[in-house]
């Protein structure tokens, strides 16, 4: 076994920290959200999952700007207490990407891409329109991580699910078949996987 301790990867003759390769794959958190003065953003997350059920609650983390000021979608997140976790399909994997790129502050990266908005039901952030799943949150809480880079930070935004949007062509003998639409998820380095096949496996007891 190759041993190394985290940010000393190059020792052991890794050219980059293999710790997102195999902490993966990793589901893709695409937040859309709105500022105080209504204007729409949408970002994607790699480091995103679902953290609880009952209720449901998803989180997502983030960085900042390199002088620790936060990011569009956390700043509107704690400003409104609302977002919509859009889930990233094959098809949409190069809008998904598209959105990725770092715009001025106010510009919509819906837009950008050349994606539809869709009304939520419960929140005020647009969903995107052609995503399989969309997930409406009511924040809950950010909690500050540990950063060796400051004075930029990193932190988990927490969110219960309060609505679900999904697409009924993904949906057969009432479940919901995500090899119809292939979930993105983030490796590491630029590398991504979609889901072609699904096994099943039950718990012994």
């Amino acid at each position: 076994m190759i041993f190394y301790q985290p940010g000393r990867h190059k020792e052991q003759g890794f050219s980059h920290d293999p710790f997102k390769a195999v902490v993966s794959p990793r589901p893709i958190g695409w937040i859309s959200t709105v500022d105080a003065e209504g204007r729409s953003n949408l970002a994607p997350y790699s480091f995103f999952n679902a953290m609880a059920f009952l209720p449901p609650v998803v989180v997502f983390g983030t960085g900042t700007h390199p002088d620790g000021t936060p990011k569009d979608s956390q700043r509107n997140v704690e400003a409104t207490g609302e977002f919509v976790c859009n889930i990233v399909s094959e098809a949409l994997k190069e809008q998904m990407n598209k959105t990725s790129a770092h715009l001025p502050h106010g510009e919509d990266e819906m837009s950008f891409a050349e994606l539809e908005g869709a009304p939520s039901k419960l929140v005020k952030p647009l969903r995107v329109a052609a995503a399989p799943v969309a997930l409406e949150c009511r924040y809950l809480q950010t909690v500050k991580l540990p950063a060796w880079n400051e004075p930029a930070g990193n932190y988990a935004i927490f969110g219960e699910v309060i609505g679900v949007h999904v697409n009924p062509e993904i949906v057969e003998n009432g479940l919901i078949d995500v090899t119809r639409y292939r979930p993105v998820s983030r490796l590491g380095y630029f590398d991504y996987s979609t889901v072609t096949e699904v096994f099943q496996m039950f718990r012994p007891d």
